[in-house]
Formats: structure tokens, C-alpha cells, sequence
């Protein structure tokens, strides 16, 4: 996708707030014993769940193998997995102005995607295929984005080329069609 500044994506911002009972001047209670979190069963290949999986073992930084946002050897994506294993959060460009976030997570047996774009816009995506190493999600809905008019993330594509190396294709849409060409990330694993 062809932008003036660099591309970007994703933000993400939860926050929780608890009052201590000992605060409100109520007794301390006992604490239970947390019992650990369930585990989830084994989804068949090719799922919204084996998808999210793969994701999930990109937690880590990762460097452009072609630098086209940044400077060589710095990290232009983060992957961490947060909610208690329920959702994969990626963000390129961290702690740049142009940062955007992506949120994957299960919907049923899909997966699916909320991108929190520069362009201001938060386009859904929901998987097409997971055919061997690459996953494929599609335009689905989204807030602040006509798709007929206006700029937006229309289809992603993660290639998982190795533990340690990825693809990732950006196909942005202008005016109801493709811009050429999609932006592409190459991007290898920062392991220091």
C-alpha cells in the first residue's frame, strides 16, 4: 500500500482498576487458591485455532530483512501474546508516531483480526485460508472505513517462512480497488 509516511498499525490500550478491600476498610479476605487456566483442545489443522497457534510463536521482535521502515536492525514488529493465551497483538513501527496495532483472536473456529490503522480507520479481517505455512484474512467490516471510498487494510497475508523468519503482505485499497502494489515485510527474528 503506497502511503506518504511510513506504514503503521495497531493500538491497543486495556486497563483494569481494582479497589483494595482493605482500603474500604473491609477485612482482608482470604485468598483461594487460583486454579490453573483450562487448556484449550487440540483444534484440527488448517482452524482458526492452529492459526492462532503459529501466531503465537511469533512472540518476540522482529527486524526488516529489507529495511524499508526504519533503520537496519531495528525492530519494526513486536508479537506478544496476552489474554491468558486468548489473543496475539502485533504492532509495527512500535513507539514511532506512525505505530499501528493488530489484535488477532478466535471467533468460533475462525480467526480473525481487528487492525488499528494510521489512517484512523479499524478494519476487520477474518481468515480466508491456513494453507500450509501461510494465512490468509480478508476484509470483514470495520469502523470508520467506508470500503467503497475510502483507504484501508483490505487483506493480510502472514508467510511463515521459518521459526525465525516471516512475510507479511499488506493489501491496502483505495476507492472500491487494490493499490499496487501491496506492502510487503520481510522480517527476521531479532534474537538480541
Amino acid at each position: 500500500m503506497k502511503h506518504t509516511a511510513a506504514p503503521a498499525r495497531r493500538l491497543l490500550a486495556v486497563a483494569l482498576l481494582a479497589a483494595s478491600p482493605a482500603l474500604l476498610g473491609a477485612e482482608e479476605p482470604k485468598k483461594a487458591e487460583m486454579s490453573p487456566l483450562p487448556t484449550a483442545p487440540a483444534a484440527p489443522a488448517g482452524s482458526g485455532a492452529a492459526a492462532l497457534e503459529k501466531l503465537k510463536a511469533l512472540a518476540g521482535d522482529w527486524a526488516e530483512a529489507e529495511p524499508k521502515m526504519g533503520p537496519k536492525g531495528a525492530v519494526a514488529v513486536t508479537y506478544r501474546v496476552t489474554g491468558a493465551g486468548s489473543a496475539v497483538v502485533s504492532t509495527i513501527g512500535p513507539g514511532t508516531p506512525y505505530e499501528m496495532v493488530s489484535v488477532y483472536h478466535r471467533d468460533g473456529t475462525d480467526l480473525v483480526m481487528t487492525h488499528y490503522c494510521a489512517a484512523q480507520n479499524q478494519p476487520r479481517m477474518r481468515v480466508k485460508s491456513v494453507t500450509g505455512n501461510v494465512i490468509a484474512l480478508d476484509y470483514d467490516g470495520g469502523t470508520n472505513v467506508d470500503p467503497a471510498k475510502d483507504v484501508h487494510i483490505h487483506g493480510v497475508r502472514i508467510e511463515l517462512l521459518g521459526p525465525d523468519e516471516i512475510r507479511e503482505t499488506w493489501i491496502g485499497w483505495k476507492g472500491g480497488k487494490q493499490e499496487e502494489p501491496p506492502m510487503v515485510f520481510h522480517l527476521k527474528r531479532k534474537t538480541t
